[in-house]
């Protein structure tokens, strides 16, 4: 018996094409699943995590707070620097020691969190204007760090060579620095450096001063992260592939390496900014900071130090919400950590 000749073969081909062609019709007539882009799976994997919603409502409540605390304030009709025990319409708000007068340091319907010892001005609209402060601060503090660190370890990461040695001793020179230290130290220089001893420094000033010195030392942990990070990648398959394509570097760390490191950058952010927070709120406790009549966290934990036995209720609300959010922020930084990565899943 004769096998069967090529043009036999081609013929069966062609009599099962059209088999073949109606079940791939049928298969693509079915809804087909669709596929996922990264950001998708990690949005998921987020809103499964009931610790990181709720971690994020908190902070969000915060900032919102903060960005409305005018509009807030105004509404609720006190300000932050008023001293209510001299208004005639409240006069007896302080007892004879400058205490407050009332129960649970003076909380009433005029006064929600009650009012500041010795001075009588309103806690809540302090604490919202303290907020304010602090947040916005450890927003552009944290900016900057994580964009400065970013730019320094791409490049000591991706050129290598006596590029990276540089940039990695100049790192260990800052990370040389004793943080708390430099900040008591250099803060009264900065402002000295524009503002007269004899004259009041201005605040906006001293915003500065605080943003440029946290600034200074706040950037080498990221830097030395994604220096790593890229070190780990500038050997891989697609990134050579960029290369023999004749892609520039530039092109390459922003097209290839920059997005494989988005993950521990924005991680890395979610726990310098609680971070940053307390470092401000540190500085105005020891009097290098913020000072009379700046609303700010650390000022306010500074006076309630000094009446805490007299009024311990003073201190009670901004520690308990400079707690609530350091905690939410921190817990945030880990579901964003785990929903990127879940090999890392608690």
């Amino acid at each position: 018996m004769t096998s069967p000749t090529k043009a036999e073969d081609s013929g069966s081909a062609a009599v099962l094409d059209p088999e073949l062609t109606a079940t791939t019709d049928v298969v693509k007539g079915e809804k087909q699943p669709e596929g996922r882009s990264p950001g998708q799976l990690m949005w998921q994997r987020f809103k499964r995590d009931r610790t990181g919603v709720v971690s994020a409502c908190v902070v969000i409540f915060f900032f919102l707070v903060a960005a409305l605390a005018p509009v807030i304030s105004k509404l609720y009709g006190k300000d932050p620097y008023t001293l209510y025990a001299q208004e005639p319409d409240y006069p007896f708000l302080l007892d004879d020691f400058a205490m407050p007068s009332g129960d649970f340091g003076g909380i009433s319907g005029d006064f929600w969190f009650g009012v500041e010892p010795k001075l009588g001005r309103d806690v809540f609209s302090m604490l919202l204007y303290g907020m304010r402060t602090s947040l916005y601060m450890a927003v552009l503090v944290t900016l900057l760090s994580v964009v400065t660190g970013v730019i320094i370890g791409l490049i000591g990461g991706y050129f290598g060579g006596r590029v990276d040695y540089w940039i990695g001793r100049v790192t260990d020179f800052f990370l040389g620095f004793p943080q708390q230290l430099f900040f008591i130290a250099f803060m009264p220089v900065v402002t000295a450096m524009f503002v007269d001893p004899q004259d009041e420094t201005p605040t906006y000033l001293r915003a500065v001063a605080i943003i440029m010195v946290m600034w200074f030392l706040g950037w080498m942990g990221l830097a030395r992260l994604v220096r790593s990070s890229v070190l780990s990648l500038r050997d891989r398959e697609f990134v050579e592939a960029a290369k023999v394509s004749g892609a520039p570097p530039g092109r390459i760390v922003r097209k290839e390496i920059l997005p494989n490191i988005v993950t521990p950058i924005l991680v890395q952010a979610t726990y310098i900014l609680p971070s940053t927070i307390l470092t401000i709120a540190f500085l105005s406790f020891i009097g290098v900071g913020f000072v009379e009549p700046t609303p700010d966290w650390g000022r306010m934990f500074k006076v309630g130090t000094d009446v805490y036995e007299q009024d311990p209720m003073f201190l009670l609300f901004p520690g308990a919400a400079l707690v609530i959010f350091v905690l939410a922020f921190n817990l945030l930084g880990d579901s964003v950590r785990d929903a990127f990565d879940p090999k890392t899943g608690r």
